[in-house]
């Protein structure tokens, strides 16, 4: 059992979430009980998670995507009220981390789908300061479909991929969730592949005209690891139980 200040300390400062400029808070978004014991982690503060969450008797929920972003409706009424009243007559807290759990370098997003797909890691890159994409290589060269089939198995659903130049893989570039918009930087670097979780009408143009391989495998797939390694991590620090419950969303 440990108490949820000391459990946030230890999630902020292990995220370093000071470094980021985000869309939304980092850290504790709703505050429940003091004693923490067992948490639930998901990728998405959704209602379905919150009832999983209530069935599992969890003390908290830390989740990747959870409330109060940048620009939205600060009226608690609707979807929101109906989450935010179940939250607190459970007496349960919700703690969420976006950019920072993108780009740690351990237990972030990028990095556990690094391992998921055998990727080494060379560098950062992206738009943000501290940059959260990731680029390196595959250990050696695959054929296409060869790299698609292990992202299929890895990921467990079958990626959307527009077809560059060339026939086998080896450089990649990714970054998880809705970063379509960095493939021009991916451009830059000269990989053979972008991988990232969703994708807009113009990345299938800028993939075609430029040559590079684009896969998007999935915003929800792509970004299901980080929670479960950083609710692992914090079940061994201090010795608390974790359940990741995994709410399918085909996005």
């Amino acid at each position: 059992m440990v108490k949820l200040n000391d459990l946030v300390s230890h999630c902020d400062d292990l995220l370093e979430v000071d470094r980021f400029r985000d869309y939304c808070p980092n850290g504790l978004q709703v505050q429940g009980k003091d004693q923490i014991e067992t948490i639930v982690s998901g990728v998405t503060a959704c209602q379905g998670l919150i009832d999983a969450a209530i069935e599992k008797k969890a003390d908290a929920i830390l989740v990747h995507h959870g409330y109060f972003w940048k620009g939205e409706d600060a009226r608690i009424v609707g979807l929101k009220r109906r989450r935010l009243q179940a939250l607190l007559k459970a007496d349960i807290s919700l703690l969420a981390y976006h950019l920072p759990l993108d780009a740690h370098p351990v237990l972030g997003n990028n990095a556990q789908l690094a391992q998921k797909l055998g990727l080494g890691i060379e560098g950062q890159f992206g738009r943000e300061q501290p940059a959260i994409g990731l680029y390196g290589s595959l250990e050696s060269a695959l054929s296409v479909e060869q790299f698609l089939a292990v992202v299929q198995e890895q990921l467990e659903r079958e990626p959307l991929h527009i077809a560059g130049d060339l026939k086998q893989i080896q450089r990649v570039a990714w970054c998880t969730g809705s970063a379509q918009s960095y493939i021009d930087q991916a451009v830059e670097l000269g990989v053979d592949l972008f991988l990232s979780g969703e994708i807009s009408e113009q990345t299938t143009h800028i993939a075609r005209e430029t040559g590079i391989h684009y896969v998007a495998a999935g915003h929800h797939a792509t970004e299901r690891y980080g929670v479960q390694a950083l609710g692992a991590r914090l079940a061994e620090d201090f010795d608390i139980n974790h359940f990741y419950v995994d709410i399918d969303n085909p996005v």
